[in-house]
């Protein structure tokens, strides 16, 4: 059967007949706002009499009854080369999915469908801005079913046999213990990306006054606290460094917390051509991808980075993303935290043309410091120069700020390097926080050369190189700096590559 046509042979299937009761609660967490609002404040208008008390609960009724529609109006079909989809009561659609087209497959299962044995299952394609179905929710089973047989399809097009399906084991690449994880939240943000998220809906949805009555209850109350103790400079100074530090202890421990939470029994394993990660304390995460469907690699090493002896493996994929939900359930992470070495080899495993870790690599000028300086310069010489008029000699900790950009610029300027062969690209850059890019040359979707003022006076270009699925949280793939001629020949070299090569993605 040809790819997009139906198997009409094929029965129809419903979704978990529980399904209906996980659309809802979807739907309560999206209108929950609104229906305290309105349960809340409702309340306290006596024009609208009895309706305006019982409003919160037509709205919960309303909604039940979409979901319950959305159970009976939805089928699907598992045919030999895809899936059909079927849904809509008023309006009706159908999706004709091959699975040859399917990027990336998740199977998500929430503290709530563990405890009901079910699981959600997303199939994501490279376009549009949502996935091609989102099986709200299938029995467990049935969903690993469905899992299983789009990771052993072939390239072909023609599904994997039982036989074949039995002889392909999972093939364990690198699994995090406890241990491993807890390394991960402290060399991670995610606490502080939680508060300050945290502060941000409060400042929209409690009211501007209340707000800021805390903030200065809070801020009085603690000066009448110090003025009681009578601490002096010194002792005042020592309370705050205690405070603050504390403060960054307790959202650090949160960072731990939601690194045990997301990553726990963290597992990356490979089968039938496909990368799958298993994931998650209470609600835990089942996502694959194919392996030609990775389009760029990123290795990361921060600061805590280097004190565990650790690194990150970061891929991007052709799935398109919502730019507004993130990708907390896509296929990013092909390892969390690892030592150099496993990252090294997951590196040469999975993209054994990249010769990692390389050898040849291709400074910049070494003047290229003060241009990464430049920025700095441009807001901190303003800056001191109008603090000086105010407070006077404490504006020189601006020439301090200064002086430290200088020397991150410079250090900065030395680490930045390229290599370039027949397979792939590969960036460095970063000192304080150090990254290595690299994309294979087959999956480069365009190529952009530029040229700054600052660029055409110093004889420099800049090349960009663009792959699909590039997310905003990646550093960006360029070769900043290099001398002119040198950036049009590797431009010319890589056109004459995607002029002659087809694009794998």
């Amino acid at each position: 059967m040809d790819d997009g046509i139906p198997d009409p042979s094929a029965p129809e299937r419903r979704l978990h007949p529980w399904s209906w009761l996980f659309v809802l609660v979807q739907q309560l967490k999206q209108f929950i706002f609104p229906l305290v609002a309105l349960a809340i404040f409702g309340g306290r208008n006596d024009r609208g009499g009895h309706w305006v008390e019982l409003a919160p609960v037509i709205g919960i009724g309303v909604l039940v009854v979409i979901s319950v529609l959305q159970y009976f109006t939805y089928r699907y079909r598992i045919g030999r080369d895809g899936l059909t989809v079927r849904e809509g009561w008023l309006h009706r659609t159908q999706r004709e999915i091959p699975f040859s087209r399917i990027h990336n497959v998740g199977v998500h299962q929430s503290l709530l469908h563990r405890v009901f044995n079910v699981a959600e299952v997303r199939l994501e394609s490279a376009g549009g801005q949502k996935p091609e179905a989102q099986m709200r929710v299938l029995g467990l089973p049935d969903a690993l079913a469905l899992e299983s047989l789009v990771r052993h399809h072939g390239h072909d097009g023609a599904a994997a046999g039982p036989a074949a399906a039995e002889a392909r084991a999972d093939d364990t690449l690198l699994a995090l213990s406890t241990a491993e994880v807890i390394r991960l939240g402290l060399v991670s943000n995610r606490g502080m990306i939680v508060v300050a998220a945290a502060f941000g809906a409060a400042w929209q949805i409690l009211p501007e006054r209340m707000m800021e009555g805390f903030f200065t209850r809070t801020a009085r109350q603690m000066a009448g606290y110090a003025d009681q103790l009578h601490l002096g400079w010194v002792a005042g100074a020592a309370t705050v460094v205690a405070l603050v530090g504390l403060a960054l202890l307790l959202v650090r421990a949160l960072s731990v917390a939601l690194a045990l939470l997301q990553f726990h029994g963290f597992r990356l394993s490979e089968d039938a051509r496909r990368l799958m990660v298993e994931r998650g304390l209470l609600a835990r995460l089942r996502t694959s991808v194919a392996r030609r469907r990775i389009q760029a690699w990123t290795l990361h090493e921060g600061v805590l980075h280097r004190l565990l002896g650790r690194r990150s493996l970061r891929i991007d994929t052709a799935v398109a993303e919502k730019p507004d939900q993130g990708d907390q359930r896509a296929l990013k992470d092909l390892a969390p935290i690892a030592t150099p070495d496993a990252c090294d080899a997951l590196v040469h495993h999975l993209l054994p043309q990249a010769r990692w870790p390389r050898e040849d690599w291709r400074g910049v000028p070494a003047s290229s410091g003060w241009r990464l300086l430049l920025p700095t310069a441009s807001f901190v010489v303003p800056l001191g120069i109008a603090a000086y008029w105010h407070v006077g000699a404490w504006s020189a900790l601006a020439l301090a700020w200064l002086g430290a950009a200088a020397y991150a610029a410079r250090r900065n300027a030395r680490r930045m390097g390229y290599s370039v062969d027949d397979q792939v690209v590969v960036v460095r850059s970063g000192w304080w926080s150090r990254y290595w890019r690299f994309a294979e040359i087959d999956k480069l979707q365009a190529l952009r050369l530029t040229r700054s003022p600052i660029d055409r006076r110093c004889g420099t270009a800049t090349l960009w190189l663009d792959t699909a699925g590039a997310s905003g949280m990646a550093p960006p793939l360029r070769l900043r700096f290099l001398p002119e001629q040198d950036a049009e020949a590797i431009y010319r070299r890589l056109s004459t590559a995607l002029a002659h090569r087809r694009l794998r993605w």
